[in-house]
């Protein structure tokens, strides 16, 4: 497919990724009273002696869909992890989901193993609002502990995140306030297993917080917005996806990788707020690829034809934040 670069200028706007303040729980949170920069506020993500998910054979993703979702946002997101595997892109493109990810598994934990360099969906579980639509972030651990104990749908992994994905008509407490996702830990009990989850909400409830830059922000001068290849709340979901997955790969029990407070810390991706490729400044989120026909942005190639708009790594060699 042909492409050109996307020079469009963007009006400067306020946003800036951060992470939750709550214990023992780190969100993709975004500040609406601070400028993003291409500059992090110190030299570099350091590590702080922690264990990551790092387990060779890869690190599996149980999926929860909860309420209803579109076939075609389903389809666009189940697209994004069979990306992660080059055997899903025919004929191969570059760069691709795997191409990023391996920024991610350049980070290495104490005993210099680096953070599983695999990624893939092993499986998907529906519930039709079984918790209600308004919903705690307490209750997003207890839904994955539902799936788990009581249920048996899923099964316990210690090298799994368990992604709980939220309808645009769930709310979900500080989502599109504060937040466009977190990740966290939970005892599933009684099986005495410490497991991963998280929790991204559909960006189409707050497109301009959560899904920029296919949204104009609500908040400071207004500019244009690029154009979604999968639609704006999917390709919000992604971004979000890919930064929620970053963090819990690299940071999942608070004490891996982070810079700053412990309690409001900046992980892999979220210490590279609004960075999407060469040349991003606050409002600009830097020079992509664009469809000829569709003039949708991106910057890399997914699997079944899909194109993905993926945020910037902070990279721990070239101490930069590094998109492919």
């Amino acid at each position: 497919m042909a492409k050109m670069l996307v020079r469009s200028l963007f009006c400067p706007f306020i946003i800036v990724s951060t992470l939750a303040l709550a214990t023992w729980s780190y969100g993709l949170n975004q500040s609406r009273n601070q400028p993003s920069s291409v500059a992090t506020s110190s030299t570099t993500v350091a590590y702080h002696g922690g264990p990551l998910l790092t387990r060779p054979s890869g690190i599996n993703i149980y999926l929860i869909w909860y309420g209803a979702f579109s076939l075609k946002d389903r389809t666009t997101i189940t697209d994004f992890f069979a990306s992660f595997s080059p055997k899903g892109l025919v004929p191969r493109q570059e760069p691709i989901v795997s191409t990023w990810w391996r920024t991610v598994s350049s980070y290495k934990d104490k005993a210099h193993a680096p953070v599983s360099r695999i990624v893939r969906l092993v499986k998907q579980v529906g519930d039709p609002y079984s918790l209600g639509k308004n919903l705690k972030r307490a209750q997003i651990g207890s839904l994955v502990n539902k799936n788990i104990v009581i249920s048996n749908k899923l099964p316990v992994d210690s090298n799994a995140i368990y992604l709980v994905l939220t309808a645009k008509d769930v709310n979900v407490e500080k989502f599109c306030m504060d937040s466009c996702g977190f990740h966290d830990s939970v005892l599933v009990t009684p099986k005495g297993s410490v497991i991963v989850y998280a929790h991204v909400g559909d960006a189409v409830q707050c497109p301009g917080f959560c899904a920029w830059p296919y949204a104009v922000p609500a908040y400071g001068p207004p500019g244009q917005a690029l154009v979604a290849p999968n639609g704006v709340g999917a390709d919000g979901m992604v971004i979000n996806i890919a930064t929620i997955l970053a963090g819990a790969a690299t940071n999942p029990f608070k004490t891996g990788y982070f810079q700053g407070d412990i309690l409001a810390p900046l992980e892999a991706v979220s210490a590279c707020p609004g960075i999407f490729g060469a040349g991003a400044y606050p409002g600009y989120p830097g020079n992509l690829m664009v469809d000829k026909f569709s003039k949708a942005s991106y910057n890399v190639y997914g699997a079944n034809g899909e194109k993905f708009l993926l945020p910037a790594v902070w990279d721990l060699v070239g101490l930069t934040c590094k998109v492919v």
